[in-house]
């Protein structure tokens, strides 16, 4: 029993150190990959961009279901964007409220006989209807699929345009923001696939006429922790794994690819969890396998506008199913590990997603169980085990403020000196008590998968107009 816990103990200390090495290193590259943005971006003109005859045109895939409380206002704000040539595809997924008819009527939408090729799979469509006020936009209705890549499928069946940017229909973006998502690929065409922005939480902001006035943080406790989340997760952990070309997620909500690409590997797999990670990974296969040189590229400055669960219940529901696409997409490629056709995705980032990812919550419950028990037993000294436990937790939280430190010296988007001496506070519980909640969803998560249940539970949103009420 002794030896058992030495060993295990010696092995968390051992695990530890590397999760908390790989994110000081992700840290240093995402410093580094944005100063050198900021500088790029000092030498470009959106409004020559935008005028330049070779930006090519973008399809927006907006899949809706049940959204009638919002579908009108996310349109309108999408057709507000500062793009030259932009096609709107909303998809109706057979929504039982009055989604299609709330269009319908304010779009003056007409059905027509436009061709629809079903070349990727989904759930029959019903109708294909063009306004007649607003010659950019599409409705397609059709039965539900029963999950978003199903809806983003036929989108991406109706969408003539050479690139396809999917985006929530209950987010916002900036006026900008397909012009600076689109720099990079204007840079390389030839190389890079796809590209992804940042997803940051609007709850609290003012919002008027569906654009962003004003960003406020929100009021709520778990609101505020999940914007310290995003800004790490984004500007840390995907700027640092898109600078090596390792990047497996591009967010649902604010993500372009290539449109042909997409149609070679068969649309969005419509049984996945977890959409966004399972289309990256798949086209990272067909890349790999093709011997082709790509990119996936992560751009900083481009934002999309979230609303965030605001209350416990739908937060744990939320990130339960994200433990659970993660499992189902890993386990969906799992005999692409250590092979070397796949490259560094084979060697590193696939074995980080499974070690520190996917298995961080059993392997932190389970470390604290057996470095309580060894300190209580006498094998461990407790004054090393509390200093253990303040060292982790400090290290955590340098890092949850190096990443808003990063937000207001490179971006700034919140302004009030207030909002940022709140968000530095909260940097503070985020590794407790609010990491020991997000442990036990994580473990709901993996806990459900194993035993069959892959629904997708709903999560309680306020909507827009609500939301800029918290400010």
């Amino acid at each position: 029993m002794l030896l058992f816990l030495k060993i295990t103990n010696n092995s968390l200390f051992v695990y530890y150190f590397l999760s908390n090495l790989i994110y000081l290193a992700l840290l240093l590259v995402a410093v580094y990959s944005s100063i050198k943005h900021q500088r790029q971006l000092g030498s470009i003109r959106l409004e020559r961009v935008k005028v330049s005859p070779l930006v090519p045109p973008i399809s927006l895939l907006v899949p809706a279901h049940n959204e009638e409380a919002c579908i009108v206002g996310a349109v309108n704000s999408l057709l507000q964007l500062d793009y030259p040539e932009l096609e709107i595809i909303v998809v109706n997924d057979g929504s039982k409220d009055r989604t299609l008819e709330r269009l319908a009527e304010h779009f003056q939408l007409l059905e027509t006989d436009m061709l629809y090729i079903p070349e990727v799979v989904s759930k029959p469509v019903r109708g294909v209807y063009m306004s007649q006020i607003e010659p950019r936009l599409v409705v397609v209705d059709k039965e539900a699929g029963g999950s978003k890549a199903d809806a983003v499928n036929a989108g991406l069946n109706a969408a003539s345009s050479p690139y396809v940017c999917v985006v929530d229909g209950d987010s916002i973006l900036e006026r900008d923001s397909l012009l600076r998502i689109m720099l990079p690929i204007l840079s390389d065409p030839k190389h890079v696939v796809a590209a992804g922005g940042i997803v940051r939480a609007l709850n609290g902001s003012r919002i008027e006429d569906g654009m962003m006035k004003e960003v406020r943080l929100p009021r709520g406790a778990f609101e505020v922790i999940q914007v310290v989340e995003y800004l790490r997760a984004f500007l840390i952990g995907r700027e640092g794994w898109g600078y090596f070309n390792m990047l497996m997620i591009i967010s649902g909500a604010f993500g372009i690819f290539r449109r042909d690409l997409l149609r070679e590997i068969g649309g969005f797999r419509a049984p996945a969890i977890g959409e966004d990670i399972d289309v990256v990974m798949r086209l990272h296969r067909h890349m790999r396998d093709k011997e082709a040189d790509y990119k996936f590229a992560f751009v900083p400055d481009p934002v999309c506008w979230t609303e965030v669960p605001a209350d416990m219940k739908s937060l744990g529901r939320q990130r339960a199913r994200w433990q659970k696409g993660l499992l189902d997409v890993l386990w969906e490629n799992r005999d692409m590990l250590f092979r070397p056709r796949y490259g560094r995705l084979g060697f590193i980032a696939l074995p980080y997603l499974w070690m520190f990812e996917l298995l961080a919550p059993v392997v932190e419950i389970f470390g604290l169980i057996t470095i309580s028990v060894a300190a209580y037993r006498g094998v461990l000294s407790r004054e090393f085990f509390v200093q253990f436990l303040i060292f982790g937790y400090a290290f955590a939280t340098m890092l949850s403020i190096g990443s808003v430190l990063l937000e207001e010296i490179t971006y700034r988007r919140y302004n009030d000196w207030k909002d940022m001496a709140r968000l530095v506070t909260y940097c503070l519980f985020e590794h407790f008590p609010y990491r020991q909640l997000h442990m036990i969803w994580r473990l709901q998560g993996l806990w459900q998968y194993l035993r069959g249940d892959v629904t997708w539970k709903p999560v309680q949103r306020v909507g827009f107009s609500n939301a800029q009420g918290k400010a």
